[in-house]
């Protein structure tokens, strides 16, 4: 999520991290971004202190206190009393204007390998509860409503590599690479059907899934 007063750059960032594959959500004040995040829990938070409404900082604290996504700070300001401060309440890293767009992304791409990596040390070590779904990595198991469900090898792994990545977008061809290898024959489609089984067992409604989403015209994402 993007979110940035400033009409020019937030239109520029949106543009280029979107080439770069990114989904995003935009929003150009501190009440619209509070609702935005609430509504589509992005994967990363990139946050300018100088916005309307709620203040970046506020802003960042608000975020911090109901979840631990990475947070950005840009900002036209450089001194060392307000990095201080946007780190205090919260973000993880602060790029002062003006900024390169390959300082960005790597930065970026920095925080969300971070934080992925938690995520999959926490869920591998503790287990994961997502609504009716109670997920052990480590122990390859996974419940829903108190019933422990029965998934072959591969449906386990493909099901596994989304938890582990979740909200992000894989293509069918990332997922038949990181899933079934390199030399796997099969086409695309043996995604698709894995897919359709993984939700016959762990979605209420599978014709209407919540956790595994097709992105239409891009792959596929877990959410919680």
């Amino acid at each position: 999520m993007v979110v940035e007063d400033d009409a020019t750059l937030r239109e520029l960032l949106c543009y280029n991290l979107a080439k770069e594959g990114y989904q995003l959500e935009c929003a150009e004040d501190g009440l619209k971004a509070l609702s935005v995040y609430r509504l589509f829990k992005p994967a990363l938070v990139i946050l300018d202190v100088m916005i309307p409404g709620i203040d970046g900082f506020e802003l960042c604290r608000l975020i911090r206190a109901e979840s631990s996504v990475p947070i950005l700070m840009l900002t036209a300001r450089s001194s060392e009393a307000d990095k201080v401060n946007g780190l205090e309440a919260g973000a993880d890293d602060y790029l002062s204007k003006p900024f390169g767009m390959k300082e960005l992304l790597a930065r970026m791409r920095a925080l969300l390998r971070r934080s992925q990596m938690l995520n999959s040390q926490a869920d591998i070590a503790g287990g994961l509860k997502i609504g009716d779904l109670e997920i052990f990595i480590e122990r390859h198991l996974v419940i829903r409503n108190g019933v422990a469900l029965d998934f072959s090898p591969k449906e386990f792994d493909l099901f596994s590599f989304l938890v582990q990545n979740r909200y992000r977008v894989f293509s069918r061809e990332q997922l038949l690479e990181k899933v079934w290898g390199y030399d796997y024959p099969g086409g695309t489609r043996t995604v698709d059907v894995h897919i359709s089984w993984l939700r016959q067992k762990i979605e209420a409604d599978p014709s209407k899934p919540r956790h595994l989403i097709t992105v239409r015209g891009t792959g596929y994402k877990f959410e919680e």
